[in-house]
């Protein structure tokens, strides 16, 4: 199989932790030059210093924090200017605030709308002409299991989320021709800080303790376990391999088996 992806640059948003991150080392592993994007300059050096560079890679890093409007686009459009080349998009954002859906206020779903639909579409449009151009592009939403089944307690997550997809789906009815692939990767429980943050808010409202909270989690999940973030790092990089040139359009779980459809 074509899985090398030397000559290619991929710019991956959220990479110093969890699942950006790990997406960052696998696809540096493939031969791709990464970009790294997040806020914290020192875990962006960090995770740089980490990453392979055995075929000769430079790899590079852009400070922009997601949640300030228009901070992440600014900051690719600045490198764009000076490296133009990219044929990897990964836009991996943090959810929102867990919380019943019915007490979620407006200005919750502006601000999640903004930091995941709009800056997506903002970042595809800063880095579609150098894929058109080169012929080959990848572009992966990590998204999340609810675009499937909503996941509850998340209410404005899966909301968003859904909006998220059906974009993805559109956009990749449209470019494909342009030899660009578009495809959403949906984690499941994934240890990561945000299943932290569930567990503490389910535990919470349970009242049990948060390894009984993450037990009865476990329990739910057909493989017996949660997701590691280097699991979905994999499912990530082999998408934007040359040999898934025609998975196009697609939601992939990673989830151990525990999404209840097809």
């Amino acid at each position: 199989m074509n899985l090398t992806l030397t000559g290619k640059t991929a710019l991956v948003c959220g990479s110093t932790q969890g699942i950006g991150r790990a997406a960052a080392v696998e696809l540096a592993l493939l031969g791709a030059t990464i970009v790294l994007i997040a806020r914290n300059e020192e875990t962006l050096r960090t995770t740089l210093a980490d990453l392979d560079t055995s075929q000769r890679q430079t790899h590079r890093y852009l400070v922009a924090d997601f949640g300030q409007s228009g901070a992440a686009i600014t900051a690719v459009n600045q490198y764009l200017t000076q490296f133009p080349e990219v044929h990897i998009l990964v836009n991996n954002t943090g959810g929102p605030p867990g919380g019943p859906l019915i007490d979620a206020k407006a200005d919750e779903f502006v601000q999640t709308f903004h930091n995941h639909l709009l800056t997506n579409q903002a970042l595809v449009q800063a880095v579609f002409p150098a894929m058109k151009k080169a012929g080959f592009g990848r572009i992966v939403n990590v998204i999340s299991t609810s675009v499937k089944q909503p996941i509850a307690g998340l209410g404005v997550s899966n909301t968003i989320r859904g909006a998220v997809a059906q974009w993805a789906k559109t956009l990749s009815l449209e470019i494909a021709r342009f030899g660009i692939t578009v495809n959403n990767v949906l984690p499941g429980y994934t240890q990561t800080a945000r299943l932290a943050s569930v567990l503490t808010m389910r535990a919470k409202a349970s009242g049990k303790s948060e390894d009984e909270t993450a037990k009865q989690m476990e329990a739910e999940i057909p493989t017996g376990r949660f997701v590691t973030a280097e699991e979905v790092g994999a499912a990530i990089a082999f998408l934007c391999t040359p040999v898934a040139a025609s998975i196009n359009g697609i939601n992939l779980p990673v989830d151990g088996g525990k999404t209840g459809s097809l």
